[in-house]
Parts: C-alpha cells; structure tokens; sequence
C-alpha cells in the first residue's frame, strides 16, 4: 500500500490498518494484539494516518556482576598459606 499526502510518498507495507473509532472501542486488545506480535498498527482518521502502535523494544539485559572483576586483579604471593607467621599469634603465646 502507498500513501501519499502532498505530493510525499511513503510504503506502508505489512502495517494493519485501523480507524480511530475501532482503536477507542477496543484500545487495550489492540495494544496486547501489538505486543504479542510483535507488529505495529497504523490508526487512521478519515483515511489519513495520525498514530501508529509500534511494539516496544526489547528489554537490555544487564551484565552479570558475578565474575566481572575476574580480569582486572592480580596474585601476589601465597594465596592459601597463613596471613602472618605462626610465631605471632596471640593464641600460641601462653
């Protein structure tokens, strides 16, 4: 389909055409028909486009924290071994 209006042309190819007085009558099993979809609808008032439902964008999934630090440290010296030497424990003064 190709409308024109002043001498502009646009396709509006694979976009459902509703007037506004069926958009108000069924607005919300509209509004769900375009989310499940995935396919906008073009509303019309006396044969001319004044609003299209467009579906909404796909959410961002953020990057998971868990291992995002894994890259940016660095080892130094024995990881596994006691903090400081057995000798300067308080428990093993008696």
């Amino acid at each position: 389909m190709v409308w024109s209006r002043m001498g502009k042309e646009r396709k509006l190819s694979e976009i459902e055409e509703v007037s506004i007085s069926q958009f108000k009558a069924t607005c919300l099993a509209i509004l769900a028909r375009v989310k499940r979809t995935k396919k906008p609808i073009l509303v019309l008032r006396k044969g001319e486009p004044i609003a299209q439902v467009v579906p909404p964008p796909l959410p961002s999934i953020p990057p998971s924290w868990l291992g995002s630090l894994s890259s940016s440290g660095e080892i130094l010296g024995d990881i596994l071994g006691p903090a400081s030497a057995p000798e300067e424990w308080e428990a093993f003064r008696a």
